[in-house]
């Protein structure tokens, strides 16, 4: 019996410290997220060059969850459940990971507005969207560590408020293309980031899907309803 007992208390020891990591990371992501906002509304090019720089810090957290998720899975040979909930940690990681990248995307592009006219409203818009994300961001981790999935649910539910945002803005600023056409350079930045506040959201949502099969074993039956309707222009995915 104290063999057994060993073997299952090392797991949550192995399994606590990389839950530790996803946390650590998790904070790193909202604090990117909230930066980039702030550096595109307030025009603040060196918090921008911050985001961007801090995003190999990201990266590298990902990659010590993934070596540890790794030796885990080969000294403890978990069984089903505890795999369950170790595969989980890798693929709310790779969330994660991506997206950084799109905070970091938002602060190549907001430094490249710094240098154009401001576009009346937008960046207070793409602010307000990025805190949007950002608090689900924070409860969908919340849902993980506390194994809630009715909160999971609850973030799954508002990325479509995150969708209808992103649509407002479009309009916003196909109106102000159309009625001046030097605002086209700059719209098409703004266009590009709030596309990628938008693609941050479906991550989101990705890990409170996570959550829900961590919890329940299954994930989410019914399709998660979308309210993107600009999808046929797509924003590069490139870091």
């Amino acid at each position: 019996m104290a063999p057994d007992r060993h073997i299952f208390t090392a797991f949550d020891r192995d399994l606590e410290a990389v839950q530790a990591m996803i946390m650590k990371m998790g904070g790193m992501v909202e604090t990117a997220i909230l930066d980039a906002g702030q550096a595109l509304e307030t025009r603040d090019d060196e918090l921008a060059a911050m985001v961007r720089a801090n995003d190999s810090a990201i990266d590298a957290v990902e990659q010590q969850v993934n070596e540890e998720v790794a030796r885990i899975i080969a000294l403890r040979q978990p069984n089903t459940t505890d795999l369950r909930t170790v595969l989980t940690v890798l693929k709310i990681a790779g969330n994660l990971e991506r997206i950084g990248d799109y905070a970091k995307n938002m602060g190549k592009r907001s430094t490249a507005l710094a240098q154009m006219p401001q576009v009346a409203g937008a960046a207070g818009s793409i602010r307000r969207m990025a805190k949007a994300v950002e608090l689900m961001l924070k409860d969908a981790l919340d849902a993980y560590i506390h194994r809630d999935a009715e909160l999971a649910t609850d973030v799954r539910d508002r990325d479509q408020e995150v969708d209808q945002m992103y649509n407002a803005l479009f309009r916003e600023f196909l109106t102000h293309m159309m009625e001046d056409p030097r605002n086209i350079t700059a719209c098409m930045h703004l266009h590009f980031i709030a596309k990628n506040i938008e693609r941050m959201g479906d991550h989101i949502t990705s890990i409170a899907e996570q959550v829900i099969y961590l919890v329940t074993g299954q994930m989410p039956s019914d399709l998660r309803p979308k309210g993107d309707r600009t999808s046929f222009i797509q924003a590069p995915e490139g870091n």
